[in-house]
């Protein structure tokens, strides 16, 4: 069965996830950090996508980006892979893939679960238990929309700015939000549709990214389509 084209919409958030082969470290030290940060810049810049949230773990990565064009976020991963592959390999001489295929991602509904995602990227390492506190790991895009230091890779979302009038305001909002635990469904729901590469979001929103994309965004139903059996005839 041929592979479905990958899902992605102009001017729409984006849930990324990008691994490593076979659950191998891509960052080995803060250098490597940040030498991907860079890259990532650098890429996200010359292909016009806005990158609203990321978070470095030692195998995987996240993000949350839009994409001026349809085409940007994988012309950026590319990019992103081509560079940063390179460096990582020469500096830790090595040679090969260094990630698990192609990119995962889900376009999302960003009045439902924009901010959602955010604070699922930002919390990745406390649910991993590699800090107690989103504040406390240095390697994400908390510490930016909590005040604590302006990164120059990203690009604050309308959805961010409408929390407050003032960046005090904004800030002492998100932080309150983030210090409330996701359910697990919802961690399992966001993890779920960048891996599977689905939609999120209402059956309304999913109908006019598929009419966009020319293709399913969500999976079937599960189950045989219903048979439909003659018409029963009289005295039968």
């Amino acid at each position: 069965m041929a592979r479905l084209a990958r899902l992605a919409i102009a001017g729409q958030a984006h849930h990324l996830i990008q691994r490593g082969n076979n659950g191998q470290a891509i960052f080995v030290d803060d250098e490597d950090r940040r030498a991907y940060l860079s890259a990532l810049r650098d890429a996200a810049s010359a292909h016009r996508v806005a990158v609203h949230a990321y978070v470095l773990m030692d195998n995987h990565v996240h993000l949350l980006a839009t994409p001026a064009s349809a085409e940007g976020l994988s012309r950026m991963m590319q990019a992103l892979g081509r560079r940063y592959v390179s460096a990582f390999n020469r500096r830790h001489a090595r040679t090969g893939t260094l990630w698990e295929g192609r990119f995962r991602g889900a376009v999302i509904e960003s009045e439902r679960y924009f901010l959602t995602c955010m604070r699922y990227i930002e919390s990745n390492p406390v649910r991993s238990g590699l800090a107690l506190h989103a504040a406390d790991y240095e390697w994400s895009s908390h510490a930016h929309h909590a005040g604590q230091r302006s990164d120059p890779l990203l690009t604050d979302h309308a959805l961010f700015w409408s929390l407050g009038n003032t960046p005090f305001d904004r800030q002492s909002a998100y932080k309150a939000l983030s210090e409330q635990p996701l359910p697990s469904d919802v961690v399992q729901l966001l993890t779920s549709s960048a891996l599977k590469g689905w939609g999120l979001g209402s059956a309304e929103f999913l109908q006019r990214v598929s009419e966009e994309a020319g293709r399913r965004a969500s999976p079937r139903s599960r189950g045989r389509p219903r048979k439909q059996g003659r018409p029963v005839q009289p005295g039968s």
